[in-house]
């Protein structure tokens, strides 16, 4: 017991004392994951309001086949992506492989089908006339699409939030296409899956309780905003 409050003790001075190597790796962490989700949010939400309004063979076919991919575990992922970015797959002469971009894309395809889902199911929660109606109005496209996706901007702003604790929080992608290399491509899960391997758990546990923080504040700004969507109604 005294033992773990120790252990305890030591990681909560690594965090206020501001050691370097460890806020490199949750600096890095976070920037690999907003990388991620700024880039996929748009072409996300994009596909999901083409599914909401679209009128095209397959719809069903398609959010069938993104609802699947929501199960896919991280490491398939990130096997799927070493074996496109590794020197004898066809990306291979990008050298890609073991890099930040290579985290970002493999977190985008993390990302992806989610924000797509739940994009969908609050997009289709909005009466269908605000879209007919901006459109008889004469109302550009890009202002039609934005006024539907005002009416569930909390919605929407709950799923970013929860993809964005989903690829943060992943590791077998960061560890298949990162590689873990310290300064570079080392964040916050690979260095808990490292550090306690070596049993060196002071480091571990601070970087857990960084991500718990993270999970806590989520959860607080995602209750807010479910209450600020029910007191605006």
């Amino acid at each position: 017991m005294n033992g773990l409050l120790t252990t305890f003790q030591q990681a909560l001075q690594l965090l206020l004392a501001g050691d370097q190597e460890l806020w490199t790796i949750v600096f890095l962490s976070f920037s690999v994951s907003l990388k991620a989700i700024i880039i996929t949010t748009p072409l996300a939400l994009l596909l999901a309001f083409a599914l909401t309004h679209g009128k095209f063979a397959g719809i069903r076919i398609i959010l069938t086949f993104i609802n699947s991919l929501q199960a896919v575990p991280t490491v398939v992922i990130g096997l799927f992506l070493y074996v496109l970015l590794s020197r004898q797959g066809p990306f291979g002469d990008l050298r890609l492989l073991f890099t930040q971009t290579a985290m970002v894309v493999g977190q985008m395809l993390l990302c992806f089908p989610i924000l797509v889902a739940l994009g969908y199911a609050a997009i289709k929660t909005v009466d269908r006339r605000v879209w007919e109606t901006a459109r008889t109005l004469g109302a550009p496209v890009w202002f039609s699409m934005l006024t539907v996706l005002y009416e569930v901007r909390f919605g929407l702003v709950a799923a970013v939030l929860t993809s964005f604790g989903r690829v943060i929080s992943e590791v077998g992608i960061s560890m298949m296409v990162g590689g873990n290399i310290m300064g570079y491509t080392r964040n916050i899960t690979t260095a808990i899956a490292l550090e306690t391997s070596k049993g060196e758990f002071a480091q571990g546990i601070a970087l857990g309780l960084v991500l718990l923080t993270l999970a806590f504040l989520l959860s607080v700004l995602l209750s807010y905003l479910q209450g600020s969507k029910e007191f605006s109604r």
